[in-house]
């Protein structure tokens, strides 16, 4: 699905295409370049024209509109800020898959938790399932799946601190970037 996902988007530009870095590679590996000029973006600006805003996790009062420099604060900003959860809405997203996402440190087990829709049909179930238990294994791996029939999007709550890479000294945006692209392995399925 994500090869899918890349093709069209390639296709739908005109002259040229933009992609990410990591995109670019993709897409060469799949072979889906061939005779298309392709101008590479640097991954810092993946986000440069995403809608960033804060909210209060009790009232989900919104706290404000964020720009871009704020993915550039440490995850560690959430542990200082208990009462806060980001909102984050990207183009990017469409190619691997996934909705809007939502990160905050959770009160009760301590972990950064990532929420996010999941663009895959509901017969897909047993296999995100497979793939996230043998994904997410480190300390404090745990994860929620919940169809919603109405929007056609897989609710999935998970703990960031269960992937590999995980510290919590990151930067927002990549772990943002992590999460996305740790999803776009279930685009095979």
């Amino acid at each position: 699905m994500l090869k899918n996902q890349v093709e069209k988007y390639i296709t739908m530009q005109k002259d040229s295409v933009e992609l990410h870095n990591e995109e670019k590679e993709y897409a060469e590996r799949q072979g889906l370049l061939h005779g298309v000029e392709v101008k590479g973006l640097e991954s810092d600006a993946r986000f440069a024209d995403a809608y960033v805003e804060r909210g209060d996790k009790e009232t989900e009062e919104f706290l404000g509109e964020e720009s871009f420099g704020f993915l550039n604060h440490p995850i560690a900003y959430f542990k200082e800020r208990k009462n806060e959860f980001m909102y984050l809405e990207s183009k990017w997203f469409d190619l691997v898959g996934v909705d809007a996402v939502s990160l905050e440190k959770d009160d009760v087990f301590g972990t950064y938790d990532v929420m996010l829709g999941l663009k895959l049909q509901k017969k897909y179930e047993s296999g995100i399932k497979k793939y996230l238990e043998e994904n997410l294994n480190g300390e404090g791996s745990r994860y929620d799946l919940m169809f919603d029939g109405n929007e056609g999007v897989w609710s999935l709550n998970f703990a960031l601190n269960g992937l590999e890479s995980y510290r919590e000294d990151l930067l927002i945006r990549m772990l943002i970037i992590w999460s996305t692209a740790f999803f776009s392995g279930l685009q095979s399925l």
